[in-house]
């Protein structure tokens, strides 16, 4: 099996599936009388992250008995700490002949192969038993629900990957970077104290309330992270959310923040994503990870209620702070004080102050409808950024 792994400053060990230019010419010329699969956007991400060792400890998709530890305890089958499953999913027709073959040629959109699977299991798993042990509910108004029951093919395949090229992009490449690489930059840097802040929406005035408090109380720097891999249906389009990162970053002190995008799949899995969040930003060199309200949760059901309290992501990962080999540190969610044009964590606030606080969900809709936000809420940088895309509607404003 064609795994190495590597001792790396800032977090420990890394797994990487990336084999020696030899074995992947050897590996492409074999794999032209292979069955292929062409990658979905989600495996691409999962690849990407597999190969660079974003995903170590893992060594591959998941095979049967690891996903069904993981769905059950949150461990793989060797007792390691692992919330998330991650599967090779592919319709019955493939599977069938993947087990003929024993082997599949793992393909981007244009027919690069860019990894090679030595199958050695397929099935056919119960999805609504494994939605229910990850997401905690079988309701497909979950994002991640809905994409599990609807758009996962009905067979599960694993083995032994070999990976020839990590899948190739053109946008944000001086922001992208492998664990190895990041840790090297902070090596580079002096950096032994960082935190990693993950986000899926632009940054505003609170997040960056938020990180300029974490710094400053832990005197660390700060790693923003955001996850530019596949989001929430209906989330701002990366490209903009990184332009907007990129224009709130002069507003930090100088020499204490960095910018790198994350690949990422997320699966809006609530508390066990945030955990896993957690690990992932530890491969990646962070120390300490902050974990807010609500963290990666999907939004409201259709009658109004939550699928996950704001706080029980926090909760689960006091249970393991002892063995994540990263600090967590919980924050409440930021609200704006108009009296005195502040922001504190929503427990700070005096019982009779006028907190003021704008949803993720709220900020798209006014957006949408050409809406104005209120400048206490987001910097001009960021609101310029924003019009970019959304342009103001005189019909609409208000």
């Amino acid at each position: 099996m064609s795994v190495l792994t590597t001792a790396e400053p800032h977090g420990g060990q890394l797994v990487s599936l990336l084999v020696p230019s030899a074995r992947a010419a050897e590996l492409t010329k074999r794999a032209a009388g292979w069955p292929g699969w062409e990658l979905t956007r989600r495996q691409l991400c999962d690849l990407e992250l597999l190969a660079c060792g974003g995903f170590s400890p893992l060594t591959g998709f998941l095979g049967e008995q690891d996903y069904l530890s993981v769905c059950r305890s949150m461990r793989l089958a060797d007792g390691t700490l692992w919330p998330m499953p991650v599967m090779l999913d592919v319709p019955a027709e493939t599977a069938a002949r993947v087990r003929s073959a024993g082997a599949l040629a793992l393909r981007d959109a244009a027919g690069n192969l860019l990894a090679a699977l030595q199958v050695t299991e397929t099935w056919t798993p119960d999805r609504r038993a494994e939605a229910t042990a990850v997401f905690g509910t079988t309701d497909t108004a979950h994002p991640g629900v809905e994409y599990l029951l609807r758009h996962t093919y009905p067979c599960y395949v694993s083995g032994v990957l070999e990976i020839v090229q990590p899948p190739a992009h053109s946008d944000f490449l001086a922001h992208r970077h492998t664990p190895s690489e990041l840790r090297a930059e902070f090596a580079r840097r002096g950096w032994t104290r960082i935190i990693a802040f993950q986000t899926r929406n632009p940054m505003h005035r609170a997040h960056q309330a938020l990180t300029l408090l974490a710094s400053v109380e832990q005197n660390a720097k700060l790693l923003i992270h955001p996850v530019v891999g596949v989001t929430k249906p209906g989330d701002i389009d990366p490209a903009i959310r990184v332009r907007c990162y990129q224009a709130i970053l002069p507003t930090y002190p100088k020499g204490r923040v960095m910018l790198s995008v994350l690949p990422l799949a997320m699966r809006m899995g609530g508390p066990r994503e945030a955990l896993w969040h957690a690990i992932i930003r530890k491969n990646y060199g962070a120390t300490q990870f902050i974990v807010g309200r609500d963290h990666a949760g999907p939004g409201l059901r259709p009658d109004g209620r939550p699928f996950y309290g704001p706080y029980d992501a926090q909760a689960l990962l006091r249970r393991y702070d002892t063995e994540l080999g990263i600090e967590i540190l919980p924050f409440r969610r930021m609200v704006y004080l108009a009296d005195s044009g502040r922001y504190v964590p929503e427990d700070e606030a005096p019982p009779d102050a006028r907190a003021l606080a704008i949803s993720g969900t709220e900020v798209r809709r006014r957006l949408a409808a050409g809406l104005d936000l209120p400048h206490w809420f987001s910097p001009p940088e960021i609101v310029a950024e924003l019009r970019r895309s959304y342009p103001l509607n005189s019909q609409n404003a208000s």
